[in-house]
């Protein structure tokens, strides 16, 4: 009786525990399938990307200053001024070119003085040395005299042009119209012949001026096209072209100063705004997709590579070429047309079902 019982009740007991099994493989979940962000692999034109920052100036900039000497008396503009031709900048104290004037014209009205007497002179004697009246002797003399006079004369009003133009440089006018965008000298003040007093930016071309370094200098195409971008508002671009390379390297930055013409600036590059200048070295087609898309498989760079006929993924080995800041260029392990996932790596194993969340080239 005994030995039949204990039978029966282990029997029992794997039935139950088959049940259990098969109820709890029925309640089971099934495993989620993970939304992930997706890129398709293009290859397309690329090469060394150069940015560099600089500022909008003239392509003219002139600095304006007195041909004499003098104490600045006024300055009538101050920096950032607009300024047209023939415009009263500044003007010196006008006191010793007017009394240089005042000596200038008694001298000039003395040699005229001078040079009429002795054409009066020469005029009698010539009559009466014609006449046999006078010697030949004071017919020369009065000659001699009737030149030297002219010759003074000529002299004074060499000197009176002189003195007038001495005095007309007592004022600075402007030569074209610009913008004025430095002061040199503040009035009260002695300065020297040539001395800046105002800095004008004169209308028309505009330049994006660079500090290159010499490695990216020599790196460059022989003419590079540039994009030129408003730091503050990058939306607001425009093209460029290198006008002028500096001879020679900045002694404390050796650095070469590059003035890019900028091709129909936008109003919003006024003088003075920081711009960014934008040029690709190289043209050589290649294959780039963002940083978020890079993992690792066994120590080296891999990233997930979506089967679009089964919806899972697979984890494949890439060659990088280069890193940039915010993408990656691969040499090697992906062809044009296949799908990488960008977003969600972290999570995803070999053969796993995923689904698209967003996809853009």
């Amino acid at each position: 009786m005994r030995s039949r019982a204990i039978p029966n009740i282990v029997l029992a007991m794997l039935l139950v525990a088959v049940l259990a099994a098969c109820d709890e493989e029925e309640t089971a979940e099934p495993e989620p399938i993970r939304p992930v962000r997706t890129v398709t692999i293009e290859k397309r034109a690329m090469g060394e990307v150069i940015t560099l920052a600089g500022t909008v100036e003239s392509q003219v900039q002139a600095d304006l200053g007195f041909r004499i000497a003098g104490r600045l008396a006024e300055r009538l503009v101050n920096v950032g001024d607009r300024i047209e031709p023939g415009q009263l900048l500044a003007s010196l104290d006008p006191t010793d070119e007017q009394n240089g004037l005042r000596a200038a014209e008694a001298s000039l009205a003395a040699a005229e003085g001078q040079l009429t007497e002795a054409r009066t002179e020469f005029g009698r004697q010539r009559q009466l040395y014609d006449r046999g009246f006078a010697s030949r002797a004071a017919y020369d003399r009065a000659e001699t005299a009737l030149t030297t006079a002219e010759s003074t004369a000529e002299a004074a009003r060499a000197q009176y042009q002189i003195a007038v133009r001495r005095l007309n440089d007592t004022s600075l006018l402007g030569d074209a119209p610009g913008r004025v965008t430095a002061i040199g000298a503040e009035p009260g003040e002695v300065v020297a012949a040539g001395r800046m007093i105002v800095q004008v930016a004169r209308d028309g071309g505009k330049d994006a001026v660079f500090d290159v370094p010499a490695a990216v200098l020599a790196a460059s195409p022989a003419d590079p096209e540039i994009t030129v971008a408003v730091s503050q508002s990058p939306t607001v671009s425009t093209k460029g072209r290198i006008r002028e390379v500096a001879p020679r390297a900045d002694a404390s930055t050796g650095t070469f100063r590059v003035r890019v013409g900028l091709i129909k600036p936008p109003p919003e590059m006024r003088l003075g705004t920081v711009v960014t200048g934008t040029a690709v070295f190289g043209d050589t087609a290649g294959i780039e997709i963002p940083a978020s898309a890079l993992t690792g498989g066994g120590g080296k760079p891999a990233v997930w590579v979506l089967d679009p006929a089964s919806g899972t993924v697979a984890l494949r080995e890439i060659g990088v070429a280069r890193f940039l800041p915010a993408s990656v260029v691969v040499s090697s392990g992906l062809d044009p047309g296949e799908v990488v996932v960008t977003a969600g790596v972290q999570a995803l194993r070999p053969g796993q079902p995923v689904r698209l969340a967003e996809s853009r080239p």
